[in-house]
């Protein structure tokens, strides 16, 4: 068995045990309390509706098309899937330590085990050269776009994470509300949504944003103003997309129009 068999089996091995945790952590559940039940009670604003979490159904079904794909023979050799394989399998352990870690109540060590799943999904993101390199209809469909749609929601989830880690040792936020607080977490969201529309064009990247923006506005409906900078956001990331949109169906007029 070659190295790159090893590597195509590790990473179908290293998802099959993820999801496995993942469906153990809340059908047992760890330590008796759901991820949403955790989420819920800490008293931050950058928490979307519990029906925004759903979006991890998707991912998944995503990444098992990207783990059936990258087992075939003939991606065996594949360059970019030779360079992230094993980011992946690191990624993957990094989230079911994650589970274990957020379940327990070992906050400050689950934002490590978030950071490790954010930055080895932006090394994936780079070497892939999504939204940079052109790549067959397959491996954009069965991986760049699963691995968008994971970075997206990791990105999120990375400001969630923190923001619930700080209010478990009651960090006075330096004086500034919550809600403030809240507001400028989600600038910062934007402004990487705007960076990601102008150097990468990835739209399914910005969708997940706009659902997850959508999300805490509705969970945060009592509070106006968190809701109403939640729905901003959100309409501010989706003209991202349209913009985006317009772009690329402008590119594919060119080549036609130059041969017209």
């Amino acid at each position: 068995m070659n190295k790159d068999t090893i590597r195509q089996i590790s990473v179908v091995v290293a998802l099959i045990l993820t999801i496995a945790v993942n469906i153990m952590s809340n059908a047992l559940p760890f330590n008796g309390l759901t991820a949403p039940e955790i989420a819920d009670s800490f008293d931050v604003y950058f928490v979307p509706a519990g029906y925004v979490f759903s979006i991890w159904s998707v991912i998944y079904l995503g990444l098992i098309a990207y783990a059936i794909f990258q087992l075939l023979s003939a991606q065996r050799e594949n360059p970019r899937l030779r360079q992230t394989g094993w980011w992946f399998v690191l990624s993957c352990a990094a989230n079911s330590i994650w589970l274990f870690l957020w379940h327990y109540g070992y906050f400050a060590l689950s934002v490590f085990a978030m950071l490790t799943i954010l930055i080895s999904l932006i090394v994936i993101y780079q070497r892939l050269g999504i939204g940079r390199q052109s790549v067959s209809s397959g491996e954009r469909w069965l991986v760049h776009l699963p691995f968008s749609l994971y970075l997206g929601w990791i990105t999120v989830a990375t400001i969630a994470n923190i923001t619930a880690f700080l209010d478990s040792v009651n960090w006075d936020g330096f004086g500034i509300s919550a809600e403030i607080w809240t507001f400028i977490m989600l600038v910062v969201a934007v402004v990487v949504a705007g960076l990601m529309a102008y150097s990468r064009e990835d739209i399914a990247y910005l969708l997940v944003l706009v659902w997850a923006f959508v999300g805490i506005g509705v969970e945060q409906s009592d509070t106006s103003q968190v809701a109403n900078a939640a729905y901003l956001a959100a309409v501010i990331v989706a003209i991202f997309v349209i913009i985006v949109i317009i772009q690329k169906f402008r590119q594919t007029r060119r080549p036609a129009m130059a041969t017209s």
